[in-house]
């Protein structure tokens, strides 16, 4: 098995024939021949066949799997998971039985999601692995055989044809007007003219290596023969298989915060739990049992459990918004993901271009003609070009002789046909010959209908098409293919410099040009002879192009103003890239560089200048993969937006990566994050905005979260340290967290997104979930929550009430602490203002939570579980809402100095 690169073959050399210095596209028939020990004509002999395959093994890709249940139990390896677990494991040793089963479905649930995950990635790589199965015809002992292309071998003679698949990577050694759509590995849609010559340069990009052909793709016409050059692993199919298997995919940015954040959480609130039992050891207030209940309980009181199901909750409500939206998320972190994006890497064709070639340009030798429409639809026409010319009068294109040749001969000379089906046009066919079938249907309404004679199919030695038939009762030699070559076979091209200077023009705007000719013939003739291709009449000449997405430049707007930028990888050639680029406004101004000269550079040169270029052009899939690569060491959040094979290792290694669901391979599917079901760009827009307010709706949650979960473990702190009475029960806690996390923390799900949210630009990722700001507001909050509790405990007691009386009353005063800082916490805005009621499933979650404390606080079952009482409205409920109040009014003084005075300066 060998490689036409040397440097991307691990594989032991000496196990392979002897290996030329130069590429395979440099070599000659007989040095491919003798580089590959293999007859020419005969192939190799069955002996040969039978050592080769079974030194190197079939002609398949192999996918290294792992146990099914080794994959389960590697999902608990995380750090989230340890604090789950140890969560779990406390509260199951509290006797918190509900909670400790709720926090073990949370551990379990991640654990599924994780693995479904790597089971699709495994699923990609067995794409891969079956676009190998296939049978072709090869020479061998010198006679032709069918056979599988998994028993192929280094050095086997395949013969292609039209129809075939491409059964491994060959050098062709002959080519009949062969041509192969590479599309899976370059992402480009026309077919590509193979040769059989030698080509002398050393640094071609695989789109125009044109006497290679390579595993996965296939051949649209022609015939050809060509010599295995590499199977299997080795093939260029193979190697993005090595890249999408080798490429680890790494946390996203949120869960990377949110790991980190417990992490400390967990150290912080272990010290202080070391810290408070020391103390209250040598204090000496309690014994010893009742020190270790009460430090216990600090930990479960402090420890924001309910926080993972939460954020689970926020990011399953944003992937059902999503689903709804065409945009399938497979993983709930995905959908945060994009709202943190600062670069989106995007596929061209497809994606930003419609993937559908269209006549948008028409030149007869008097007049230039815009083409109206786009894509296959049969809508549009043709008008002067900049349509002010005829003062909105409709064009008499028929009276115009050369117009009405050009349009004829686009009919006649296609072969393309189009029929509509799923709610949009689909072409059999060249796409260029798509083109030209719709501006004829555009012109006259109709389908071409061809009355053919003979035909001359494109000839790359020729670069021309001909067609011989029937048309408006006389027979007609009309021709198509390369503007030089139709100039040249023209005696109406006299004036050279006209038709130059509007190739030049056609070609600036990115528009590949097709000219077309005609020549009238004798009726007794039957078949083309090369020969004839000569004193023909130009008709004209036609611009064609992928035309760019109307809603992808809008997006592409909407990103930017985002302050996001969108960098364009295609296979394309430079020019044509930069003049769609240009057309979208990609950037302000437009930067190309080549795959070539990506190879080029090493690791930390491109890193140096990546964000220099935003078009990248004639790339291929180990371009793709490093270019996301260097983007990320420069500290960038990156996704990648593809639809083919090549794009799969790129897609993988991205941040998130986005595929197109209608016209993207199962391949890029199963290696991104996130599908567009109906391929619209504007999509990734919408989840850009999605994932900004799923991030903000979690940062909101945790702000809430902590506070009031810090504030129960410092009411028994400060017990301890006080030396008093706890005023809380150990219940009493946990019936706090059990209510909040089934009720009021959840209300910030619905909290509805932020005006502005799209123009403040991607979060710092480095920069984690909370701002110094942030931190200093949970502090107090917590001291503000918790003094306010221990004051009206001891304000109850030393008026000699019971105990239990003011332990009831604390429990009610933590709770209004939480209701009326939710109110703060829901947006940046004051809490009286229009917003007030934009959250009406607030006001219902509160509603149940009031109703659960009557039910602790009047239910006798409850109050012997929970240590409770019956307790007045004063005590029971004034001074707990006013107590609530003052937490509003100094937390919305917070926000005032926060956003006001200090205009988020402070982060």
């Amino acid at each position: 098995m060998l490689l036409e690169e040397s440097n991307t073959s691990s594989k032991d050399n000496s196990k392979e024939p002897p290996r030329n210095s130069q590429k395979l596209w440099q070599l000659s028939e007989k040095d491919v021949g003798n580089t590959f020990q293999t007859n020419t004509e005969d192939g190799l002999t069955s002996a040969e066949v039978k050592r080769r395959l079974d030194r190197n093994g079939r002609n398949e890709l192999e996918v290294k799997k792992q146990s099914k249940f080794i994959q389960f139990i590697k999902q608990f390896n995380n750090s989230i998971i340890y604090i789950l677990a140890a969560a779990a494991i406390m509260t199951f040793l509290m006797h918190r039985y509900s909670d400790s089963i709720v926090i073990g479905l949370v551990i379990i649930a991640n654990a599924i999601i994780g693995y479904v995950q790597e089971q699709q990635a495994g699923n990609a790589l067995e794409k891969i692995r079956e676009m190998l199965v296939s049978k072709n015809f090869v020479f061998r002992d010198g006679e032709k055989l069918e056979i599988d292309a998994r028993e192929l071998v280094v050095g086997d003679l395949v013969n292609l044809e039209a129809g075939d698949a491409v059964p491994a990577d060959l050098r062709l050694i002959s080519a009949d007007n062969l041509s192969v759509q590479e599309s899976t590995l370059t992402g480009e849609t026309n077919a590509v003219e193979k040769i059989e010559e030698a080509i002398p340069d050393a640094k071609l990009p695989l789109a125009e290596r044109k006497n290679m052909v390579y595993a996965s793709t296939a051949v649209t016409h022609g015939s050809g023969l060509g010599i295995v050059v590499a199977t299997a692993g080795d093939t260029e199919i193979g190697q993005i298989q090595n890249s999408v298997e080798s490429v680890k995919e790494k946390p996203t940015p949120l869960m990377q915060n949110l790991n980190s954040l417990g992490f400390g959480l967990s150290i912080a609130i272990l010290i202080a739990a070391v810290a408070l039992f020391i103390i209250g050891y040598f204090i000496d207030t309690y014994s010893l049992p009742t020190l270790l209940i009460a430090v216990i309980t600090m930990v479960v009181g402090s420890m924001p459990e309910g926080l993972p199901a939460s954020t689970s909750v926020v990011l399953a409500m944003g992937t059902r918004k999503m689903t709804k939206r065409n945009v399938i998320v497979k993983s709930l972190p995905a959908v945060e993901t994009l709202g943190a994006v600062d670069i989106v890497n995007t596929d061209k064709t497809g994606t930003l271009t419609k993937n559908e070639m269209t006549v948008k340009k028409v030149v007869t030798p008097t007049h230039d003609f815009d083409v109206t429409g786009v894509g296959y639809d049969a809508d549009g026409g043709v008008d002067f070009e900049g349509s002010l010319k005829l003062a909105g009068q409709t064009y008499d294109w028929q009276s115009d002789p050369s117009m009405k040749w050009l349009v004829d001969i686009a009919g006649q000379t296609t072969d393309a046909q189009l029929h509509f089906e799923n709610n949009r046009w689909e072409l059999n066919g060249e796409p260029t010959d798509g083109a030209l079938t719709t501006l004829y249907r555009k012109m006259t309404g109709v389908d071409p209908e061809v009355d053919e004679i003979d035909s001359l199919p494109f000839d790359s030695a020729f670069r021309f098409s001909a067609r011989l038939a029937n048309l408006n009762n006389q027979r007609v030699l009309m021709v198509k293919g390369s503007p030089t070559t139709i100039i040249n076979a023209s005696t109406n091209s006299t004036d050279e410099d006209y038709w130059n200077n509007k190739i030049k023009e056609l070609s600036s705007e990115g528009l590949r040009v097709v000219a077309l000719a005609y020549k009238l013939v004798d009726n007794d003739v039957e078949e083309i002879q090369p020969d004839q291709i000569n004193g023909l009449t130009l008709a004209g000449m036609v611009g064609i192009i992928d035309p760019p997405r109307e809603e992808a430049r809008k997006s592409i707007h909407e990103l930017r103003m985002a302050g996001i930028k969108v960098k364009m990888i295609t296979g394309d050639h430079p020019d044509t890239a930069s003049a769609i680029a240009k057309k979208l406004d990609l950037d302000s101004v437009i930067r190309a560089v080549t795959g070539p000269e990506i190879d080029a550079m090493s690791d930390d040169e491109l890193n140096a200048k990546i964000d220099k270029y935003n078009v990248f052009a004639r790339t291929t899939p180990a371009n793709k993969l490093r270019i996301v690569r260097a983007q990320q060491a420069n500290n960038h959040v990156v996704s990648m937006t593809g639809d083919g094979v090549n794009d799969a290792p790129a897609l993988k290694q991205a941040d998130i990566g986005v595929a197109m669901g209608i016209k993207g391979t199962e391949v890029a599917k199963e290696s991104a994050n996130m599908v567009l079901a109906d391929d619209d760009f504007a999509d990734i827009v919408v989840a850009v905005r999605e994932g900004r307010h799923v991030f903000d709706n979690i940062r909101k949650t945790i702000r809430f979260l902590l506070p009031t979960s810090f504030a129960e473990g410092l009411i028994v702190v400060i017990s301890i340290l006080l030396g008093q009475d706890l005023p809380l029960y150990p219940a009493q806690l946990l019936w706090i967290n059990m209510v909040s996390a089934l009720t009021i923390q959840f209300a910030f799900i619905f909290e509805p997104p932020e005006a502005g949210i799209m123009a403040r630009g991607p979060r710092n990722v480095k920069q984690g979930l909370l701002t110094k700001l942030d931190t200093f507001e949970i502090v107090y909050v917590s001291l503000l929550i918790s003094g306010l509790g221990i004051w009206a405990f001891d304000l109850l007691t030393g008026k000699g009430m019971p105990e239990v009386v003011g332990s009831t009353m604390a429990l009610n005063i933590i709770i209004f602490g939480k209701i009326f800082y939710l109110f703060n916490l829901r947006n940046d805005h004051p809490v009286i203002s229009k917003y007030f009621f934009q959250n009406k499933m607030a006001f219902y979650i509160i509603g149940i939570l009031i109703v659960l404390q009557l039910g602790i606080i009047y239910l006798p079952f409850m109050q012997s579980i929970f240590h409770t009482t019956n307790i007045n409205f004063t005590y029971g409920w004034l001074i707990p809402i006013i107590a609530g109040v003052i937490v509003l009014i100094v937390t919305e003084l917070g926000k005032f100095i926060r956003f006001h005075l200090l205009q988020r300066n402070i982060k």
